[in-house]
């Protein structure tokens, strides 16, 4: 029988593992606004790991909305949106975003988290079926975990192995609902998902697709409506729509966009939805004013585009080891994680801020430089960057 003593020495000696593995993560603690610079532990670094791809977390008129939308509502919204927490703040949001989407209705979250579980569990119970891509956020695969439905994988954007565990499914059991969830664009490695593939597959097993477009909503499209919009996919093709604000929008929060049915049902059934405090009303009405900046900003996209296709082009004739993307996320794969993370720290020592991402994020000797381009970076910067990881490559 254990004691107390050595449930924590079991703890200690997991963790030690995991610094002997090189896997140990600490946060660095910033002092600034997000921005390509930021102060970190007393000093300032070109910053080329975060996620405020269009520059928008310290934008003026977003700030300014928030600081005007505090003085109305106060901080907190004091419960969830079921109780008293739902505000006009966060009901123009959602009106705002249906109009984006161009779906029926919105539903906002107080995470992408807790939009992807919330939405994944309230559809999908014992008896039904999920598909995920491997390649899948952390949260579309603990929600299908956590639904009690018969959870399925298939290999990165193999839609011909999709079919064939559809059709198997199909044959057992033809009643059953079935879920296919991906990402958009894939965190870790940048590539967009074949989601004209996957509609025109969902609709031929009678399926719901549902779509995480947290690293494409605001920075893909025209006027930053996101990947499905870029591919003329509607409600009837796409379902289920996701996406969040910390990203491109440059604040905080998510939702999930669809038919009056579907938001309705989520109200009814999701249980991160209907216990969760809302997200500040200040918060919301600041994102409603990050978005219009982003529609009318159609620079931003192009300027981040030319820095997509800059750094590609560098890093081709430096013969550095890029991943098939096109999006901001541009991966550097190193293979061991204690190089990649010893390559980060002599960047760090140089002034630029590029995160290791090690396993289990990433698979077992794909550990990586996980790169991000924002329209506020600056080409010289790009430039900087690019030579300063061929030299701590070649050290």
């Amino acid at each position: 029988m254990s004691t107390e003593q050595d449930d924590v020495f079991n703890l200690q000696a997991a963790l030690q593992l995991r610094r002997q593995q090189h896997l140990y993560r600490t946060p660095k603690i910033t002092n600034s606004p997000q921005s390509t610079r930021v102060i970190s532990e007393g000093r300032e670094l070109l910053s080329f790991c975060s996620n405020d791809y269009l520059g928008m977390a310290n934008h003026p008129q977003v700030v300014n909305a928030f600081k005007i939308a505090l003085d109305k509502y106060g901080v907190g919204s004091g419960a969830s949106h079921l109780v008293c927490g739902h505000s006009r703040a966060h009901q123009i949001l959602e009106e705002r975003l249906a109009e984006i989407t161009g779906r029926e209705r919105a539903l906002l979250f107080s995470t992408g988290y807790m939009a992807n579980i919330g939405t994944i569990t309230a559809l999908l119970g014992k008896g039904d079926c999920v598909y995920e891509d491997k390649l899948n956020h952390a949260s579309l695969l603990d929600g299908g975990l956590s639904s009690g439905a018969s959870f399925k994988r298939y290999h990165h954007k193999d839609v011909e192995r999709l079919e064939s565990l559809l059709k198997k499914r199909v044959s057992e059991n033809p009643t059953c609902r079935k879920l296919i969830v991906t990402d958009s664009v894939f965190s870790m490695d940048g590539d967009i998902a074949p989601i004209q593939k996957l509609s025109a597959t969902a609709k031929k097993y009678n399926a719901w697709v549902m779509v995480d477009d947290a690293h494409g909503f605001g920075c893909i499209g025209e006027g930053g409506r996101g990947v499905l919009h870029s591919l003329s996919l509607s409600q009837q093709d796409v379902p289920i729509y996701m996406a969040t604000f910390g990203k491109a929008v440059g604040t905080s929060g998510a939702f999930i966009a669809g038919s009056e049915e579907l938001i309705e049902t989520l109200i009814q059934l999701s249980r991160p939805y209907i216990y969760t405090t809302a997200m500040p009303p200040a918060l919301a009405a600041a994102t409603v004013e990050s978005l219009n900046v982003i529609a009318e900003n159609e620079w931003r996209r192009d300027k981040l585009n030319a820095l997509i296709k800059r750094f590609r082009s560098g890093a081709k004739q430096l013969s550095l080891p890029l991943m098939d993307s096109e999006t901001a996320i541009q991966p550097i794969v190193i293979g061991d994680a204690d190089k990649a993370v010893t390559v980060s720290e002599k960047l760090w020592s140089r002034g630029f801020w590029v995160t290791a991402i090690r396993p289990p994020t990433v698979s077992s000797g794909s550990a990586r430089l996980r790169i991000t381009l924002s329209a506020l970076h600056e080409e010289s910067e790009v430039d900087a960057l690019l030579d300063a990881i061929s030299t701590c490559l070649n050290a």
